[in-house]
């Protein structure tokens, strides 16, 4: 879907909403027959929760700009979590959902440990911490654990993310964007390979077109 509006495919995005929409609808379908709740109850719970999160649309309170929507929201949103279940014990992190994208959820995990001071000052404190990560998982590579590897890859990503939340980049997009580029030079590569395949041509035959295809289009 992100692909589908990054494009501003409208065939492929209503597509795309046809395929969550389905999913919507068939999980509120077995909840029903499991005597849950219907999606009239769905559509019903997310009306009200508009509402209930939108007092300066909804009721009489006021907000002046984006910011003071945002700190309203979180106040409100606090507040449901308290009146959620009093018996329930809850961490700061448990209101960060597991099932979102794993970025998306590393960024939340940061931000919501940020409220109480645990967080880098500033993004400068997150270089030295990129090496340390780095230097970890070169460790464990050199040792063939790929256990360890993956938990130290997995190690070096969260601090990306947060390097990119300090910077107030979206690592998701930021990414999608380097994809977006890898594709475009890529197939630039194949098209100054010209006759001869992409596997046909030796590492270093590789570079050289990459290095090509990196240039602006006028040099080339």
């Amino acid at each position: 879907m992100f692909d589908a509006i990054e494009r501003r495919s409208w065939p492929d995005l209503k597509d795309e909403l046809g395929d969550l929409l389905l999913q919507i609808l068939f999980y509120s379908q077995l909840a029903a027959e499991a005597g849950y709740f219907t999606i009239e109850d769905v559509a019903a719970n997310l009306n009200a929760k508009l509402i209930r999160r939108h007092p300066h649309v909804f009721a009489s309170a006021t907000a002046d700009d984006a910011d003071e929507v945002k700190v309203q929201w979180e106040r409100i949103k606090a507040q449901e979590k308290e009146h959620a279940s009093a018996s329930k014990e809850s961490g700061l992190l448990d209101g960060v959902p597991r099932h979102m994208p794993a970025m998306m959820e590393a960024a939340k995990l940061g931000k919501q440990a940020a409220k109480v001071g645990f967080d880098w000052p500033d993004h400068r404190g997150l270089f030295p911490k990129l090496l340390e990560e780095i230097d970890e998982l070169k460790l464990e590579t050199m040792k063939g654990d790929l256990e360890a590897e993956t938990e130290e890859l997995g190690d070096l990503l969260f601090t990306v993310v947060h390097l990119a939340r300090h910077r107030k980049i979206d690592p998701e997009f930021a990414l999608r964007a380097a994809n977006a580029k890898f594709r475009r030079r890529f197939a630039l590569m194949e098209q100054l390979a010209e006759e001869k395949a992409l596997e046909k041509c030796t590492s270093e035959e590789l570079e050289e077109l990459w290095q090509k295809a990196k240039l602006p289009a006028t040099f080339i």
